[in-house]
């Protein structure tokens, strides 16, 4: 099922069990859905702990925006599961760029982010001044591989993390170093995350779950 409020759940005690210094970051309703025109959307549905999504020849995306107290964040970690996988595609091409899991991570200007706090997920991933590291689960590419995506006119940077396929893995990544790789300016603050799936080009389907997600 899609997010509902009998879904709403609290992360307190996940968040008691991360290091100091590290948040757990809570997997609940603060998620915004994004829809797209003309396509069918996911199915996105909270647990405790992990987002599970259902793609069905559909793409949609969630997006949540962070507290200022942690715009500073420096360092992710999650885990990432899929059981129903899309072919290998093009990452680089637009209209074929099917992947199982995408995690974006959204940096703005400090100045940029207080004036978009609170502004839709449409209008944030559209900024001219916004900036996406996307962690992606899909294609064919070596691990670490960074390019653009197709979609975003140099403000989105892909970075192949797993090819198509099924599986389960935790990540660690230093999103100031891959910024540093990506993109030639500060990162400012780290504004927000956005979770998508995209199975709509190669009509296939995808059942995956993203767990335990932290920053610090």
């Amino acid at each position: 099922m899609p997010f509902t409020r009998r879904h709403f759940i609290t992360t307190a005690a996940a968040a008691l069990c991360c290091p100091v210094g590290v948040r757990a970051l809570p997997l609940d309703m603060g998620w915004q859905h994004q829809t797209f025109p003309r396509k069918d959307s996911n199915s996105f549905t909270p647990g405790p702990r992990s987002i599970t999504v259902q793609s069905n020849d559909s793409v949609s995306l969630l997006m949540r925006q962070l507290p200022q107290a942690q715009w500073g964040a420096v360092q992710a970690n999650w885990k990432w599961d899929v059981s129903t996988t899309v072919p290998p595609t093009d990452l680089t091409r637009k209209g074929g760029d099917d992947r199982n899991l995408a995690l974006y991570f959204v940096f703005l200007p400090a100045r940029d982010a207080t004036r978009l706090s609170g502004a839709s997920a449409r209008k944030v991933l559209g900024a001219r001044a916004a900036r996406m590291l996307i962690y992606t689960w899909g294609g064919d590419y070596p691990r670490g591989a960074v390019f653009n995506n197709p979609w975003l006119r140099g403000k989105g940077a892909t970075v192949a993390m797993r090819p198509a396929g099924t599986g389960s893995h935790h990540e660690t990544v230093d999103l100031h170093a891959d910024f540093a790789r990506a993109f030639d300016r500060d990162p400012g603050v780290l504004f927000g995350l956005a979770l998508s799936a995209d199975s709509d080009d190669t009509e296939s389907r995808i059942s995956a779950q993203i767990s335990d997600l932290t920053l610090g």
